[in-house]
């Protein structure tokens, strides 16, 4: 409503839509229930196809008809895509989804359901949470605890430092390089796509955390959304770790309907790349992103496929400490290299930073667009970062004379290096 106003209209109009659908849905009976789903999915998906998608199908079928010599006699629309359109779109179809296969009830309190699809903490940029997780949490009392006051203001003290401290500063080293590809060195393009890997998990990751955090401040329980995903042995293991709530919506409502695994090879194979491809598309109206998924899904497919040569063939992979280690540096560099279509405004930028990384004929070790020290104390956020990850927990439940000054410590720190020049959250544009 701060960009413009008349958007509330949007998601109020969905909100009564899917409220009675799913009252309707538990009546109804036979091919009615079918119907009463396909209202409702089709009012969900309209709105978040002609908000996000229109003017990229527009634009893409004005190149196909223009080169035949016809005019495009579609309009392009000058709108603004609705902040978080796609979380709470993907939210409120889970709800009717889980009450036509008879998981949930149908919530007859207006309001309640109201507050279901918009309740602030997560609303922007999820978690995406299932009707079954939240909704009786409404009617619950919550007390006031402690414990959960402060794991809670923890949770949102680190999710802070890591959007304004480490993502927004990586954001300066990125942004600086790929707004400049021609001039940036092979070597600079190589630091700051491996330094953007960072800048979006924390970006995404902390503005998780401060959306659970708020909401356990309050007494409510939000799904874990990551789970040190580049720690990752594997593709399939980092989509258990990396936006849960998303995969395990694409799971549930895509891959599952689909056939998943219990289907012949080729369509296995068909069901991985569809559904990553459709990912990819979620997450916007851009080729580049189209890429990124179907990125996902050929790496999913070949391990696949090299899995099942082992198989054939009995091969035994080893099993120690150095070759888990290999294991993770191999995946985060799959990812990573899937981060740069990600990244890119373009698909010609895309492939230009990709040209200049493997360029190894005219490699250039020097650094352009950011300095040593810049450089040096990225590394060290980065250190701290690894740091958190693997002592969070403890430090989450520590006694009070612990707490309050690691709490004060993490508020300086974000006081006096943090990077305040409005830069959202990355995920605000999904």
């Amino acid at each position: 409503m701060a960009f413009v106003p008349v958007y509330i209209l949007i998601l109020g109009a969905t909100i009564v839509i899917d409220f009675f659908a799913g009252i309707l849905l538990e009546k109804a009976e036979g091919k009615l229930r079918k119907i009463f789903l396909i209202v409702s999915l089709f009012a969900n998906i309209g709105v978040l196809c002609v908000f996000k998608y229109y003017n990229f199908i527009n634009l893409n079928l004005t190149n196909i008809l223009v080169s035949g010599g016809i005019n495009n006699p579609l309009p392009y629309l000058s709108i603004l895509l609705p902040i978080g359109l796609s979380f709470h779109t993907f939210q409120a179809m889970s709800y009717t989804i889980e009450v036509y296969r008879g998981k949930q009830k149908a919530e007859r309190n207006f309001f309640i359901y109201a507050l279901y699809v918009m309740f602030y903490p997560q609303l922007v940029a999820g978690p995406i949470e299932r009707p079954q997780n939240i909704l009786h949490q409404f009617y619950d009392k919550h007390d006031f605890d402690y414990g959960k006051f402060k794991s809670g203001i923890m949770l949102m003290a680190f999710g802070f430092f890591k959007k304004v401290v480490i993502a927004d500063r990586l954001a300066g080293i990125v942004d600086n390089c790929y707004q400049n590809v021609e001039s940036a060195t092979n070597l600079s393009i190589a630091i700051a796509t491996f330094f953007y890997a960072f800048q979006i998990y924390c970006d995404f990751s902390g503005y998780s955390e401060i959306a659970i955090g708020a909401a356990r401040v309050m007494g409510f329980d939000l799904m874990e959304n990551f789970r040190t995903p580049y720690f990752s042995k594997s593709i399939s293991e980092f989509w258990t770790r990396w936006h849960i709530s998303l995969s395990t919506w694409f799971r549930d409502y895509l891959y599952i309907p689909l056939g998943g695994n219990r289907v012949s090879l080729m369509k296995w194979y068909r069901n991985i790349l569809v559904v990553f491809i459709i990912s990819g598309l979620w997450h916007g109206a851009n080729w580049t992103f189209i890429i990124w998924g179907a990125l996902h899904g050929c790496f999913l497919i070949f391990t696949s496929i090299r899995d099942r040569v082992a198989r054939n063939y009995k091969w035994s992979l080893p099993d120690g400490l150095l070759f888990k280690g290999m294991q993770i540096v191999i995946t985060f560099l799959m990812i990573d290299f899937a981060w740069i279509f990600f990244r890119s405004p373009n698909l010609q930028i895309a492939l230009r930073v990709v040209g200049k990384i493997f360029d190894l004929s005219q490699y250039n070790t020097s650094i352009t667009g950011f300095n040593w020290h810049e450089f040096e104390f990225a590394i060290a956020l980065l250190f701290v970062l690894i740091l958190k990850e693997r002592f969070y927990n403890k430090i989450s439940a520590g006694k009070d004379a612990v707490f309050y000054p690691l709490l004060t410590v993490i508020v300086i720190v974000c006081y006096l290096f943090g990077v305040f020049n409005r830069q959202q959250f990355i995920y605000f544009q999904f």
